[in-house]
Formats: structure tokens, C-alpha cells, sequence
């Protein structure tokens, strides 16, 4: 009766989740950790067990300190599996998670036989094959627990089919190839990369001038590269199969494009480290090659559990034949016209913080990164915002909730573009301008598209935070550092947001309520809106002034500031004493045009001063 009671309890489920979701990061982490200790050759940093060079706090030495953290990973699996066990046992699991928990457990047992049959005698002659049995058991596992994740999360949230997986459809069998391969793949190349003779392949495509190889190791070698080749082009296949008969079905659509995403991306990082093994691209090569493998047994996972026919995906394929304004709408998820104005401070904080006009080509990846960040980040935001777009007389226009676009299509666009523009901040910029970018797309996001923006009326004072990160991103482009001079730059954008948007929530504040976005005219009412523009568009103002006490503008920029801030007051003071929506409109509009023209100011005066 007991556990009865506790099968039916919905408590239950989302522990067996968090659990699972633990579980699943945790051997995340060991698995990269692992490549990492392997590639680096860090195995015998720490020779003592259970402490690392004698000692239970972690170590300052890299090596050993990968090989600390890879062990307490390793340790937490354990208890974290028998636990999803165990919950899932008395409670959500079906007959087939309860098989992949099992599976799971098996292959844990394996991992730790294996490798106290190993300590226990000397095979050093068998190290290289013995990592590669390792990292098969290890991916097996992984792929395991993420189908369990996600087997788990449909049950709870999903409608419609919650356990059997069937591939009945073309593009399903697809999907199961594919994995398959990719497994092949990530076997193959541990294989190469634990063999000493790889060095032997140092040429491309070919090992040798010869078509054949000569020996077993170039074989390999070659078998490696065939597949990269081969399992490249059937994943932009199935990515391009996906955009035509998966439209309608999101979960599989997204996890096709992020998986294809992130191979591309792993292989770019990889193609980065030629030049070296910086600690960063070596961690980010080894995260992302596993992350593609989670992201196609997502994506093997969802499709199966779609149930769909090729009848089905052939009808969903008729949909879209001469469909016309594709690009057009894909650009509007973008949101081009706020993408621009985040550009103008983006290249703003590349000369300001140069003293001059930036390389070339430094500037044109960082644009490029800028706008994929920004754009992608506004077209997940307008997923999110699908439902209250379409109540609202100023977005019900929008690509996705006027059906142009699927749900779908809108998600999968936006993860790819904000993937791909840490990626390439990450290989042609620099690594901590790309991890600004990556900060700037989390805050829009997650912290404010999510958990902001409906719950509190201070949304658009937190979440100004995120709109002025591109500055920032700028300077660290062109300098590859930041410092307080820098942080002015994010303070002005900080503090010239809300303003700038409260404007346009007095115009459209019946929108808002609507909608159920707890904005300030909706909450305390338009007078006190007013007042607030005011208030902070006399602090910007102020702040605009100081600049110059800290290093940053000159008299150019002085002129300019004092002249642009009281046009800008000027139009603040008419909301707050004459009100109305056309002055609320002007004010808005006007905000705009006072910071594009207060970069460029600082922009003229650094690059004359």
C-alpha cells in the first residue's frame, strides 16, 4: 500500500528526474574529464588512491587536479545511479527505463572491474586498447542514462506516447543509423588518438602519397577519416531531412540541428588545436564531442517515441513545397533592428578599448559572433514568447505566432545560431570574448525570458543586464582583457534599458496586461512610470558625464554627451509632466537614436584624441 501510494505520487516523478538529470551530468563530467586525463596524459599525476599526492584538498598542479576531479565525479556515480534505481523502482519507471537503469548499473559494474583487473596486473603493453574499452563502456552508459532522462520527461510533461519507441519511418530509420555510426565514429577516433603510430598519418586526406596504406595503424587511421566523411554527410542529410518532414515535431527537429551544430563545431575545435592544446580548446573539444553524442541519442530517443509513419513526414514534406519568405522570416526572428543598435556599442567597445580601429578581421568575426548571439538569443526569446505574441496587437505579426513558422523551426533556428557564435568567437576572437557571449545569451535567456520577465516587475531593470554585455564583448575582442574603464560601458546601457522600455510599455501597456507581463505601467500604474523615466534618464545622463574623470572621451565626447543628454531629457520631462502615448512613443524612439549617437560620439573622440 505504501508504495502504491508512492507510485501515484507526483513528488516521486520529479525526484526520479533530478535524480536521472544528476546522474546524467555527473557522467557527463566524468567522461570529458576522463578524455581530458587521457589526452593530457595525466593518468599518473595523482599515483596514490583515495588521496591525491597525499592529500584530500584538491591540487593546484593542472594534471593532478583533472585527475582529483575526474575521480570525484567517478566517486558520485555510483550512489547517484542506485538512487535513480531505486526511486524508479518504487515509483514513475516504465519496463523499458527500468532496462536502460539496469543496463546503465551493468555497464557501471563493468567500468569497475575493468579497471580493478587492470591495477591488479600489468598491461601496460594493452594501455592504448584499454582506454578505448573504457570510453565504450562510458558512452554506452551515457547514452543510456540520456534516453532514460528523456524517456522520463515525457512521461511526466508530454502528452501522447510515453515509452515505446518505434522507427517505422524513413527518417527514423535514419536516426538509428546514424547513431550507430557516430558511435563508430567516437570509437574510431579514441583509437587514433591513444595510438603512438598516428603521427604516421600527417598528411590530408591521405596518409601517404600512396592511395593505399601501408600499414595497420595508417589503416585506422584512414577508416577514421572515411567515417568523419561519411557520418559528416549523412548528418547534414538528416539535418536537411529534418527541416523538411520533422517541422511540426520540435523536440526532434531541435536535438537534429544542435547535434549537427556541435560535430561541425567539435571538428573546428579540433582543427583550432593543430596550432597547440590550450587548456580551454582541450576541454571544449572533449565537452562538445560527448555532447554530440547525447544530442543524437536525444534525437534517436524522440524520434522513436514521435511514432510516425513516412506517410506522415511525405505529407508534412507537401506543406512547404513553394513556400516563399523563408529567409525574410527567419531574419525577422532575429529581431535585425535591436540586433543593430547592440552591434553599434559592440564596435564602439572594440575601438574604445583598442585607441584605435580594430584588425580587419578581428571586427568582421565579432560582428558576425555579435549577431548570431544576438539573433539567436531574440528568436529563442520569441519561442518562449509564442503564446503571449499572439495576444498582443504588436507581435501577433511575428513569424512564429502568425504560423509561418513552426515552434519548432523558430527553437531549432535560435539554438544554432547562439551555438554557433560561441563556437566561432571561441576558434577566430578569443576565448574570453566568447565566453561574454556565451554570458549575455544565458542572461537574456534563461535569467531574463524565463524567470524574469513574467514574475516581477523589476524584469527589465535586471534583466537590462544582458542587453549591456556587447560592449563589453567589444573590448574584450580588441583588447582580450577588461577593466574598469569597460564597466562604464555596461553601466550606461544598464542604466538606459529600462527607460528606453518603459516608454514603450506606457504605448503598449493594454498589450502587457493581456499577456499577463507584470510591467510597470501594468503593475504601479502610468504616473508612476513616468517618473521612474525620468529618474533614471536623469541618472544616465549623469553617468554619461563622468566619463571623461575616468580616462574615457575627451571634449568631442563631452560636447556631445551634454548636447544628446538634454535632447534626451527634454523628451524624458515631456512624459513626465504632459504624458500621453505619442510622447511616450517619441521617447522611445528618440532613446534609441541617444545611444547609438553617444557610442559613436566616444568612438569619434577615441579614435581623434
Amino acid at each position: 500500500m505504501f508504495f502504491a501510494k508512492l507510485k501515484n505520487d507526483p513528488r516521486i516523478d520529479r525526484l526520479f528526474i533530478t535524480l536521472t538529470l544528476a546522474t546524467t551530468i555527473v557522467l557527463f563530467l566524468t567522461v570529458v574529464l576522463g578524455g581530458i586525463v587521457r589526452v593530457a596524459e595525466a593518468g599518473n599525476a595523482c599515483s596514490d588512491w583515495p588521496t591525491c599526492l597525499g592529500q584530500w584538498t584538491p591540487p593546484i598542479e593542472p594534471n593532478a587536479l583533472v585527475n582529483y576531479l575526474h575521480r570525484a565525479t567517478t566517486a558520485l556515480i555510483f550512489p547517484l545511479l542506485l538512487g535513480s534505481l531505486w526511486v524508479g523502482y518504487i515509483g514513475p519507471a516504465t519496463p523499458v527505463v527500468r532496462k536502460l537503469l539496469m543496463v546503465s548499473m551493468v555497464l557501471l559494474g563493468l567500468q569497475v572491474l575493468w579497471g580493478w583487473a587492470i591495477a591488479s596486473g600489468d598491461y601496460s603493453a594493452f594501455h592504448d586498447w584499454i582506454n578505448v574499452i573504457h570510453l565504450l563502456f562510458s558512452l554506452a552508459m551515457l547514452g543510456s542514462m540520456s534516453a532514460v532522462l528523456v524517456l522520463s520527461f515525457y512521461r511526466q510533461y508530454a502528452s501522447g506516447n510515453r515509452g515505446r519507441l518505434t522507427f517505422q519511418s524513413k527518417f527514423g530509420r535514419t536516426s538509428i543509423v546514424l547513431l550507430i555510426s557516430l558511435f563508430v565514429l567516437l570509437i574510431s577516433g579514441a583509437m587514433v588518438t591513444n595510438m603512438p603510430e598516428r603521427l604516421n598519418c600527417a598528411s590530408w586526406p591521405l596518409c601517404t602519397e600512396q592511395f593505399f596504406p601501408s600499414d595497420w595503424a595508417s589503416w585506422i587511421n584512414m577508416t577514421h577519416r572515411t567515417l568523419v566523411l561519411l557520418t559528416g554527410i549523412l548528418m547534414v542529410a538528416t539535418w536537411i531531412q529534418a527541416w523538411r518532414t520533422q517541422r511540426s515535431q520540435t523536440p526532434i527537429l531541435v536535438s537534429t540541428t544542435v547535434g549537427v551544430v556541435l560535430f561541425f563545431a567539435q571538428a573546428l575545435m579540433g582543427a583550432k588545436m593543430v596550432d597547440g592544446f590550450p587548456t580551454y580548446l582541450l576541454v571544449l573539444h572533449q565537452a562538445t564531442a560527448v555532447a554530440v553524442w547525447i544530442a543524437f541519442v536525444v534525437q534517436a530517443v524522440v524520434t522513436g517515441l514521435a511514432v510516425r509513419s513516412t506517410g506522415d513526414e511525405l505529407d508534412e514534406a507537401a506543406q512547404i513545397q513553394g513556400r516563399k519568405g523563408l529567409w525574410k522570416d527567419l531574419l525577422m526572428l532575429t529581431k535585425p533592428i535591436v540586433v543593430v543598435l547592440l552591434l553599434v556599442t559592440t564596435l564602439a567597445g572594440m575601438v574604445i578599448g583598442a585607441r584605435e580601429w580594430p584588425r580587419l578581421d578581428i571586427m568582421l568575426w565579432t560582428l558576425l559572433g555579435g549577431f548570431m548571439a544576438a539573433g539567436g538569443s531574440g528568436a529563442i526569446n520569441q519561442y518562449i514568447d509564442r503564446e503571449d505574441d499572439g495576444k498582443m496587437q504588436r507581435t501577433q505579426k511575428r513569424p512564429i505566432p502568425s504560423g509561418r513558422l513552426t515552434p519548432g523551426e523558430g527553437l531549432a533556428f535560435g539554438a544554432a545560431m547562439v551555438l554557433s557564435s560561441f563556437y566561432l568567437m571561441t576558434a577566430f576572437v578569443n576565448f574570453l570574448s566568447a565566453l561574454l557571449v556565451l554570458t549575455g545569451i544565458i542572461y537574456y535567456v534563461l535569467i531574463y525570458s524565463i524567470f524574469l520577465k513574467k514574475t516581477t516587475v523589476q524584469n527589465i531593470v535586471i534583466g537590462g543586464g544582458a542587453g549591456a554585455i556587447p560592449p563589453l564583448v567589444g573590448w574584450a575582442a580588441a583588447t582580450g582583457s577588461l577593466n574598469i574603464p569597460a564597466l562604464f560601458l555596461f553601466a550606461i546601457v544598464f542604466m538606459w534599458t529600462p527607460p528606453h522600455f518603459w516608454a514603450l510599455a506606457l504605448v503598449r501597456r493594454k498589450d502587457y496586461a493581456r499577456a499577463g507581463v507584470p510591467m510597470l505601467p501594468v503593475v504601479r500604474g502610468e504616473k508612476e512610470t513616468r517618473w521612474q523615466i525620468f529618474l533614471f534618464t536623469v541618472e544616465l545622463v549623469g553617468l554619461t558625464l563622468l566619463l571623461p574623470l575616468f580616462g574615457l572621451g575627451g571634449s568631442i565626447y563631452l560636447f556631445s554627451a551634454v548636447l544628446f543628454g538634454l535632447w534626451l531629457l527634454m523628451a524624458a520631462w515631456k512624459v513626465w509632466k504632459l504624458g500621453g502615448n505619442k510622447l511616450a512613443w517619441k521617447m522611445y524612439r528618440y532613446s534609441s537614436m541617444y545611444l547609438a549617437f553617444l557610442f559613436i560620439a566616444l568612438m569619434v573622440d577615441r579614435l581623434v584624441s
